[in-house]
């Protein structure tokens, strides 16, 4: 059986790519790299890494709960990259909600890095 392509829209197996990051293998290595990784957790629901790529002065905002909620309710379909520079990414992640309706959720997303690693700082909703 072929290794499922990461969800992040690469042409590689999960394991060699966001799960790489997921799984505290490596760290990501850029803030598109952490974004990508960040929608494969939502795919996945692995709520404990979004959590801990979420910059530490921001992780008050979100329970676990709410993201376990949100990730488990909507089914991930595609994530399309409109733009990226050194600290933020533009993106479209697709989805169909628990009401079964096409839905995209558009941000602005910045991050920052902080002792060689980046982390998710907040998001502007388009």
């Amino acid at each position: 059986m072929e290794p499922e392509n990461c969800y992040c829209g690469s042409d590689k197996p999960f394991e060699s790519c966001c799960g790489l990051y997921i799984s505290g293998v490596q760290h990501a290595p850029t803030a598109l790299a952490l974004m990508k990784s960040r929608y494969s957790a939502y795919a996945t629901q692995q709520v404990d890494y979004l959590l801990a790529t979420t910059h530490s002065s921001e992780r008050k905002y979100y329970s676990k709960e709410e993201i376990l909620k949100w990730a488990t309710a909507n089914k991930w379909q595609k994530l399309e990259i409109i733009s990226a520079t050194e600290n933020t990414v533009e993106f479209k992640a697709y989805f169909i909600d628990e009401s079964n309706n096409n839905q995209v959720h558009y941000e602005f997303s910045t991050f920052k890095k902080e002792n060689g690693s980046w982390f998710y700082v907040d998001g502007k909703f388009k």
